[in-house]
């Protein structure tokens, strides 16, 4: 190597030090050249759908025996090895007279060329797609699911680009750090590593040529993968990190400045599960309860009754902890649409369904579908008794925003709207005439406003939320929310970020609203420093020219 490190985007802070471990991303290709395949497209339909179900069913395994993201993105993978469209696609070239692999493999990229061209999140799915056709090309020929390997020892993963399916099942005492050549900051890859609590990096060019078993240094607050580290340094390094990680885990909360202003912490939960886990953590509450994701393989819709059940599962965990005084549940309502479609919710064969039909927009042909889930959720706060807010996700308009929180009060609810569209955030002050509080979702607000891809690796720089033009947005938002002395959180991934919790907080945010794995870190770090300086770290993100400096001049001010 004539490299001694590499440099890429910090998603998950700490230091992990280990070998090179490579996931085993192909499948055998002396199996695939002696594959001879059905000789009917009957026969070969039929072996597919057998392929296909296998897939499905072990994909729908790993997700029972997870909760959170992990549970989310293996669900919908899922779905999309079931997808009709794909079937049909398949069938069509078998009836043409392709072999099955080479049917399989067509359909594939046909459908992973029409997501690449959607961009946004379809974007995103590509990976999964190319992940679920090489699954279904090791059962058809008969070898194992390629994925990660189980390391010996503690070791650093190694990839091009991680699938969703393989990082969700990690066991982070043998995986310590992630380490990709693709992928960004918002990718399911980075959440589900926020999630384990393990250091990550994305967009690292190179990174494979780093051969397997080669002793790596990774900074996951650098940004960096040292290669071949001087060992006793390394391990001193090591050792002061893992030091403050213990440190950090003893933090109990509640949240504040060094010098007493309070900050609420709370967290990003999936389903009863994750609010369970999360009831247990130092968290004043839920920030964001993503309602869809209890539905993504729900074919029909379901009741008002029936939503109420399952919302009811988030939400008494915080009933039973009802002695913590503010303790609530923000529930957003279906974000379905675009990487996540919904059978019963979103339209098939949007050109760009990244900029089409999802979040509110949903209920505009169908205000039925929007009633019955603010049904659900009032019976389900009703129920348990929990002060339960509620937000709209993708709105544009103060007219869209009024005529929701005109719904929402009229069931003795609190609402609120996400500000993930630029429009939002410049018109913050007018929106906070008609809401009773906003919440920053920074993955898309990001997108939309770099106009950048989240699967673009060449276009990583663009889509971190350190960028100047999304800052300066948060700060408007922030700002507004002061003048008109309502909350507004954020609830994206740049809250898990213990660097810029500071710098979030000296703009005027409220609350901060993360995986569960990332309070104490970002609760610990508030604690250590003063109000003060909190602003002072707000100026000096605001004031610098890229994400880089902005992470230095922050680091500068904090004395870190």
């Amino acid at each position: 190597m004539a490299h001694t490190s590499l440099s890429g985007t910090p998603v998950v802070p700490g230091l992990a030090l280990g070998p090179v471990l490579r996931a085993r991303t192909e499948v055998d290709p002396d199996a695939i050249a002696a594959y001879e395949g059905p000789d009917s497209a009957e026969d070969a339909l039929a072996a597919f759908d057998e392929a296909v179900t296998a897939v499905a069913e072990g994909f729908g395994a790993r997700a029972g025996k997870a909760s959170g993201a992990a549970a989310e993105v293996l669900t919908a993978s899922a779905g999309l090895a079931r997808d009709k469209g794909l079937r049909s696609t398949v069938r069509k070239n078998l009836n043409g007279g392709e072999p099955l692999l080479k049917a399989v493999n067509e359909s594939v990229e046909f459908f992973a060329g029409l997501f690449a061209q959607q961009g946004g999140l379809m974007a995103e799915r590509v990976t999964d797609l190319r992940d679920i056709n090489k699954r279904l090309v090791a059962h058809l020929v008969g070898e194992p699911e390629p994925g990660v390997p189980t390391p010996e020892v503690a070791s650093v993963l190694v990839a091009e680009d991680l699938a969703p399916s393989d990082t969700a099942g990690l066991d982070p005492e043998l995986v310590v750090a992630l380490v990709t050549e693709k992928g960004g900051s918002t990718s399911h890859t980075a959440i589900i590593a926020r999630q384990l609590g393990i250091p990550c990096l994305v967009g690292v060019s190179d990174a494979l040529s780093v051969a397997p078993g080669t002793r790596v240094l990774v900074d996951g607050t650098a940004g960096t993968m040292e290669i071949e580290p001087d060992e006793s340094d390394a391990e001193a390094r090591v050792a002061r990190d893992a030091e403050e990680r213990e440190a950090l885990a003893r933090w109990t909360g509640p949240a504040a400045t060094a010098d007493g202003v309070p900050v609420k912490l709370l967290a990003n939960v999936a389903d009863a599960e994750s609010a369970r886990k999360a009831a247990e953590a130092p968290v004043e509450g839920v920030g964001l309860f993503r309602t869809e994701l209890s539905f993504l393989s729900t074919k029909d819709e379901p009741t008002a009754e029936q939503q109420a059940d399952v919302y009811a599962g988030v939400l008494t965990p915080f009933a039973a902890a009802s002695g913590d005084e503010g303790r609530y549940v923000v529930v957003r309502t279906l974000d379905a649409g675009s990487d996540k479609p919904i059978a019963y919710a979103t339209k098939d064969h949007e050109e760009n369904p990244a900029l089409g039909v999802r979040g509110l927009r949903l209920s505009f042909d169908n205000p039925g579908l929007l009633d019955r889930q603010l049904d659900g959720i009032q019976q389900a706060a009703s129920a348990t008794g929990v002060e339960t807010w509620v937000m709209a996700p993708m709105v544009a308009t103060v007219a869209e925003a009024q005529a929701f929180a005109e719904q929402v009060r009229e069931r003795g609810l609190k609402p609120g709207v996400m500000v993930e569209i630029p429009s939002a955030a410049i018109l913050a002050h007018q929106l906070l005439e008609v809401v009773d509080f906003l919440s920053i979702g920074t993955n898309d607000l990001t997108q939309y406003t770099m106009a950048a891809d989240r699967m673009a690796t060449d276009l990583t720089h663009l889509t971190d939320a350190w960028q100047p033009a999304v800052l300066h947005l948060i700060a408007i938002t922030a700002e507004a929310g002061k003048q008109a002395g309502k909350p507004v959180g954020v609830c994206g991934e740049a809250a898990a970020d213990p660097l810029l919790a500071p710098a979030l907080v000296g703009m005027g945010i409220t609350s901060l609203s993360m995986a569960t794995a990332a309070v104490r870190p970002v609760g610990a770090r508030l604690g250590q420093v003063t109000m003060d300086a909190c602003e002072d770290a707000a100026e000096a993100a605001l004031a610098a020219p890229d994400p880089t400096s902005a992470r230095e001049a922050v680091r500068k001010v904090l004395g870190l």
